[in-house]
């Protein structure tokens, strides 16, 4: 085994040790190749231009590091059994090619905000195609909203029959509770856009490095200035993001539950195709909404996120510690769980056939009492004793109603609001700049 960058010439950890410590840390540290990559062009970049290293090394480190970018984004790239982790083995190929050179890569520079950097521009960039999956729903919802705006739904309250409500209304009120979701995911693209390389260990350094430059090379809005906050970051920002993911994540559920109960046989409002739900291994009849299951089960377990980062990070003193690396594990598979769920629910919302006429169903007729009230009040009625007349007929069996409703005010059944809907979603995409 080889000694690894940080360790002294003659110690060697033993095996046991090497394996707890690093875990299954390699297989998500792949997916922050790309970004430690480029983060060490910048910083090469920088180091030349304050005369740190030469021009002409600067050139070496480049070149090579893009081979090395190459590697990553052709799919070749591996970290080596004896390497610790990407860090290293970008350091590693670099040292191999170019030796001393190549050993001139971590100059004004720590593991801590080296890794702290690879896994913000790493967040930065799963936000933006997490919010483009968001897009695709978004968007697809706004559409069945506007195709479905005439058809009424009951609305329930304590799951009792409560009012009408329409096709229109519910699938809108997804659409904008994902615009609301996207205020939290801009929240955490802003606190996590922000570059802690060159606060080094936490406490910056005496060489004459230039933050300022590296935050513009790796498109950072601005710094993280002060050395020691920058790595308080880490596990900060992680918790930060998955709060925002939870929040999707808790659209999802909602809209989840509500596609299970609506398609069962008690409802019965609307229906998938028959490829798209499971049968039973003993019932014939059974349609079973699994998809949908499966996205409220796993979008569950994304809302207990925040908590599980929180109990990791809580009590930790300022300064790196060990305990932080968990957080990879912790948040870096839950991106791809959420936009596999995002695209679940996007496809099956594809396919999906609403029934009319609903409301003419008998048990619904009470949907109808507030219509009732209401032209009461309108005919100059007050409101309470509308209410009692209503009510009386109700408890009497003589309630009857047309079925006939205007609803014209902001956001109700006849004046749904998508075209404001859709504007303030797109605004928060573009400050995001995933459009």
């Amino acid at each position: 085994m080889e000694t690894k960058l940080w360790q002294k010439e003659k110690t060697k950890n033993p095996q046991w040790l090497e394996d707890f410590t690093i875990g299954t840390d390699k297989s998500f540290d792949l997916l922050l190749a790309e970004h430690d990559v480029k983060s060490s062009m910048a910083h090469a970049n920088m180091l030349a231009k304050t005369g740190l290293i030469s021009g002409e090394e600067n050139n070496l480190l480049q070149n090579e590091l893009m081979n090395i970018l190459n590697s990553v984004l052709s799919g070749n790239f591996i970290i080596e059994e004896h390497i610790e982790d990407v860090h290293s083995q970008i350091e590693f190929l670099l040292t191999r090619k170019l030796g001393d050179t190549g050993k001139k890569i971590h100059t004004a520079r720590s593991r801590n905000d080296q890794v702290l950097t690879a896994i913000k521009l790493f967040i930065k960039s799963e936000l933006k195609i997490t919010s483009l999956h968001i897009k695709e729903l978004f968007d697809l919802l706004q559409l069945l909203s506007e195709e479905h705006k005439k058809i009424l739904l009951p609305g329930y309250t304590h799951l009792q029959i409560a009012m009408p409500s329409s096709f229109g209304l519910w699938f809108g009120a997804y659409a904008e509770s994902l615009s609301d979701d996207m205020e939290m995911l801009l929240a955490a693209y802003k606190i996590t856009d922000k570059n802690p390389l060159g606060s080094g260990a936490g406490y910056g350094s005496s060489l004459p490095i230039d933050r300022k430059m590296t935050t513009k090379e790796l498109n950072f809005s601005s710094l993280n200035y002060n050395v020691v906050y920058a790595q308080m970051t880490r596990g900060k920002t992680e918790k930060i993001t998955s709060m925002a993911l939870s929040t999707v994540a808790s659209t999802l559920s909602k809209l989840s539950m509500d596609v299970c109960v609506f398609m069962s046989q008690n409802f019965n409002f609307f229906s998938f195709p028959d490829e798209l739900t499971t049968g039973s291994s003993i019932m014939p009849h059974k349609k079973n909404p699994d998809v949908f299951e499966l996205i409220r089960a796993k979008c569950n377990k994304i809302q207990a996120l925040p908590n599980e980062l929180t109990l990791l990070i809580n009590n930790l003193p300022s300064g790196y510690q060990r305990d932080l690396q968990l957080t990879k594990e912790s948040l870096f598979s839950t991106f791809k769980t959420l936009n596999d769920c995002l695209k679940a629910a996007t496809s099956m919302l594809q396919q999906i056939r609403v029934k009319e006429n609903i409301l003419f169903d008998e048990k619904y007729k009470y949907i109808f009492s507030v219509e009732k009230v209401n032209n009461l009040v309108k005919q100059g009625a007050p409101f309470r004793e509308a209410y009692k007349v209503v009510g009386e007929e109700i408890n009497s069996g003589i309630f009857e109603f047309d079925g006939e409703i205007t609803h014209t005010h902001e956001g109700s059944i006849g004046n749904l609001m998508n075209a404001e809907i859709k504007r303030e979603f797109y605004e928060k995409l573009s400050v995001l700049g995933a459009v």
